[in-house]
């Protein structure tokens, strides 16, 4: 337990740091505006502010720049804006909720709790950040500043929620919990913390040997899910393409089977897959795709999963699916 006056000068040392030091010019720190900061918050969910600064949150908005023209918007809209970003039920949320709460999200940690992909977390931060509710933020960065502050290898959820909430200064929230995951970022980082420069001196519990806390996890090599990969072409370079239901929820994509598949029947017929048009490599979160691509030219035929090769570059696709893409362009210039 850390004393109420050592919480109080962490205070005054934290603001004083993030004042000098803190990021402020990140644009969703310069904007009261719910909807821009709950973007923010969706997008940097597993993937690193350069990423979102450089590619996508000012094009996001200046797309759909209120909540209303987001619930407006076409799913298929939303995720070609997406495209790249990953964790693409995200999108998909987004939309959702946008059509659920019509001009204005609400300001409390319950309400937004009960909307489509916000969490804990996320809930915390919209409500600290653009309705400056007193509340503590709870992102990894910050995990990593209270494991240390309480020399904590191995804490459970509500043992940090509950530290979390022993140090937030109720009083400056948004201050405190942007100065909180700064010092995580800049200062009390992953691998040689700068303590000497960290306004949490005073009170970390860990700085005689950081790095222990939290402890370090196993982390696993991604499986290789090796796959063949089908593009049927009819006509005029028209290729089949259904939407996903579940991993990459909405996205467009090509014929997917197990990699020992050596036929593959389409309307009464069987086409021989006994020549690869190239080969495709795709890392995820969970999995590495390897896939030898091979294209199938058909009888004419028609329906809405056929597109031409421009509607394609305007649908929502993976990464995997624009590099089979290329492959085909590729094969194309050569023949």
């Amino acid at each position: 337990m850390i004393e109420n006056d050592a919480i109080r000068v962490f205070h005054r040392n934290l603001h004083q740091w993030y004042n000098a030091h803190g990021r402020k010019d990140l644009p969703w720190r310069n904007t009261r505006d719910p909807y821009a900061i709950y973007i923010s918050e969706i997008m940097l969910q597993q993937t690193q502010v350069k990423t979102v600064l450089e590619r996508y949150y000012f094009q996001f908005l200046s797309r759909f720049p209120t909540l209303s023209a987001l619930a407006s918007a076409k799913q298929t809209e939303i995720l070609s804006a997406w495209q790249g970003l990953g964790y693409y039920n995200r999108a998909l949320n987004l939309h959702e909720t946008a059509r659920r709460c019509g001009n204005q999200l609400p300001g409390d940690v319950e309400s937004l709790m009960a909307l489509p992909g916000i969490g804990r977390n996320t809930a915390h931060a919209v409500a600290a950040f653009a309705f400056r509710q007193p509340v503590a933020v709870m992102e990894a960065n910050v995990r990593r500043v209270l494991s240390r502050i309480f020399a904590l290898q191995n804490p459970s959820e509500p043992e940090l929620w509950e530290k979390a909430g022993q140090l937030l200064d109720k009083n400056h929230p948004f201050d405190y919990n942007q100065a909180m995951m700064d010092i995580g970022a800049t200062i009390c980082k992953k691998r040689a913390p700068l303590c000497h420069s960290c306004p949490a001196e005073t009170i970390c519990q860990g700085k005689t040997a950081p790095e222990l806390y939290p402890a370090a996890k196993t982390i696993k090599s991604p499986p290789v899910r090796e796959k063949r990969i089908v593009v049927l072409q009819s006509g005029d370079r028209y290729y089949a393409s259904p939407r996903r239901t579940r991993f990459l929820n909405g996205l467009h994509h090509f014929i997917e089977i197990d990699a020992d598949t050596t036929h593959i029947a389409l309307n009464n017929r069987e086409y021989a897959l006994d020549k690869p048009l190239g080969h495709i490599r795709q890392q995820y979160s969970h999995f590495t795709l390897s896939a030898e691509v091979f294209l199938l030219v058909v009888p004419l035929l028609t329906g809405k999963n056929w597109h031409s090769r421009a509607a394609m570059l305007k649908l929502p696709v993976s990464m995997a699916e624009r590099k089979i893409m290329t492959l085909l362009d590729d094969s194309m210039l050569t023949k």
